[in-house]
């Protein structure tokens, strides 16, 4: 599942359109980025996830909406995390749309199919990245949105405590079995789409195996007697990982020995 190509945002079918975030780093890959959700011919859209507090941004999402002839209706938001939801106070000022998803408006509920002109969203809740994490499916378009859930490169973080990995691996479950089921084309919250999303979700479930398997390997190793065991498991498991991202690979750890401790 690798893709080192610079990934600048762009459409996947005619219903998705990212928008990509000037807000590039170690977590965050190429930026954040914002779809937009519209079905052709239609006079309204849906946003997902407006980003950043970058006005530029902003107003680059408004003139893709504005290029499609349609006016924002709904935003949702996959989950509360800052990257996804600092611009929402501007983002309402400008569109006047109410806003549902990562604690704010009405809660989405598992299943739930929103219909905003001839789109038709299937709420999918996905937690593990964090408790209130979700995807949207567009089952029409072929099109799963993934949050964080599923990221377009690398893998994504589970940080201890709001994110859990019992509930993280359930959910790649139930995405891999929608993205099975017909042709689905990924559409992550960073770096690129993927035309078939199934392969990229069992990727990721053989990746969370695997790190697990290293993990019991290195408690018995004896980082089990370690001061400090989560850090000891970090300097092993994820010595080939830049020292910039150890806080969050420390954070994924703590995740995997709560899910250990419960399973084994």
């Amino acid at each position: 599942m690798t893709n080192d190509a610079p990934w600048q945002g762009g459409s996947l079918g005619d219903q998705a359109h990212a928008i990509l975030a000037p807000n590039p780093g170690p977590m965050t890959l190429d930026g954040t980025n914002t779809w937009v959700l519209h079905a052709p011919g239609d006079d309204v859209a849906v946003v997902v996830d407006p980003g950043p507090l970058d006005e530029g941004h902003l107003q680059a999402v408004l003139a893709k909406v504005a290029d499609l002839g349609a006016r924002v209706t709904l935003t949702l938001i996959t989950h509360w995390h800052h990257d996804h939801t600092e611009a929402l106070p501007r983002w309402v000022e400008l569109t006047d749309s109410p806003v549902r998803g990562g604690g704010y408006g009405d809660g989405l509920r598992d299943g739930e199919r929103i219909a905003v002109g001839s789109l038709d969203i299937r709420v999918v809740q996905t937690p593990g990245h964090t408790a209130d994490s979700v995807s949207f499916h567009l089952p029409e378009a072929g099109v799963l949105i993934t949050g964080d859930t599923v990221l377009g490169r690398g893998t994504t973080v589970v940080a201890h405590p709001d994110g859990a990995l019992a509930p993280y691996l359930a959910s790649l479950d139930r995405l891999h079995e929608i993205a099975a089921a017909a042709p689905t084309r990924l559409a992550p919250a960073h770096g690129p789409t993927h035309d078939d999303a199934a392969p990229v979700i069992a990727f990721y479930r053989e990746h969370r195996r695997e790190r697990l398997d290293q993990v019991r390997a290195a408690l018995a190793a004896g980082d089990a007697d370690a001061p400090d065991v989560a850090q000891a498991v970090v300097e092993r498991v994820y010595a080939e990982v830049p020292r910039d991202v150890w806080p969050a690979a420390k954070a994924s750890v703590q995740a995997q020995l709560d899910y250990l401790a419960g399973t084994d």
